[in-house]
């Protein structure tokens, strides 16, 4: 007879060891430091014959698919993956390393604000342009 007090776990807290399984225990990546929250995934086509479902490997977790398929439609940042699959953010980031290690995404990261041509030198060559 095991009363409500005696439970070791919380019902409204959800899963707690299935993050876990599904990055076999892993917590980090080496690309992570590519994977900043603002960073894009694109999903590589390898699809032939117009077969959109060619490049999904049945060695890959639901949770790999579910990233592949979001990606192929357009680029999406790390943070949108993790807030639309309702998972962590390390866990994603573990799992779009395993798609960049199968070569089945690619990322691309947003050029930083302080490598930006400054608006002065843009006008410059703009009114340069004009003058020809």
């Amino acid at each position: 007879m095991t009363s409500e007090a005696e439970r070791w776990y919380d019902d409204a807290a959800g899963p707690v060891v299935r993050p876990y399984a599904m990055t076999r225990g892993r917590t980090s990546h080496a690309a992570e430091g590519r994977l900043d929250l603002i960073a894009l995934v694109v999903s590589e086509s390898r699809s032939e014959e117009g077969d959109p479902h060619a490049d999904t490997d049945r060695a890959l977790s639901p949770e790999h698919v579910d990233i592949i398929e979001r990606c192929r439609v357009q680029p999406t940042s790390v943070a949108e993956l993790a807030a639309d699959l309702d998972l962590p953010l390390g866990v994603v980031r573990v799992l779009i390393g395993d798609l960049l290690d199968a070569d089945l995404v690619h990322v691309s990261r947003p050029v930083p604000p302080a490598e930006l041509p400054d608006a002065s030198v843009l006008r410059d060559v703009i009114n340069g342009l004009r003058a020809l």
